[in-house]
């Protein structure tokens, strides 16, 4: 029995350095993994809301850190000398929707991209970007483009599919 609990012990303690010899490749800082989203898996991680903006999404994974809740978007091209702008602002996105899920502003997010990561500053000034960028989508009302998918699983795991006009799947608690 002895033998058994040592090699559960040495096991153990063996997927716990695997883990964090991953984060570490991958780029991540350490801290405690709080969700994945694995949608294409049939996982969807929580879907985070923030009201007041009228913003809803999940990012691809979320750690607790020592600094806070951190965001991570992963990228599956080759990163680029500097992130794109699109992709600060879809990160950005995921900082607010932490700061309303949790009510603590995170103090970054990571972007990952396939050999590279890159922690970007949840600023002041980049949340008054992200209501700018907000407020000019909104402005476009009825202008919203078509959805761009045929795919009844990829629709019902939406965050939209509550409020959206084209899904091709039932909202949660049914059809509205």
């Amino acid at each position: 029995m002895d033998g058994l609990f040592f090699l559960l012990l040495l096991t153990g303690a063996a997927l716990v350095w695997l883990s964090r010899r991953w984060a570490a490749d991958a780029g991540l800082p350490h801290g405690r993994l709080i969700s994945v989203d694995l949608e294409r898996q049939g996982q969807a991680a929580p879907t985070l809301i923030d009201a007041e903006l009228g913003l809803t999404g999940r990012p691809d994974a979320l750690l607790e850190t020592r600094r806070g809740r951190v965001p991570v978007e992963i990228k599956s091209g080759a990163a680029p000398d500097q992130p794109h702008a699109s992709h600060v602002l879809q990160l950005m996105a995921y900082c607010r929707l932490v700061q309303a899920a949790s009510g603590r502003r995170p103090p970054y997010g990571i972007l990952k991209y396939a050999d590279r990561a890159f922690e970007v500053p949840y600023s002041r000034r980049a949340e008054a970007e992200l209501k700018r960028a907000i407020q000019s989508i909104q402005a476009l009302g009825a202008d919203l483009p078509d959805r761009s998918h045929d795919d009844p699983a990829r629709c019902a795991a939406c965050g939209f599919v509550a409020a959206c006009d084209q899904r091709l799947a039932p909202a949660e608690g049914g059809w509205l």
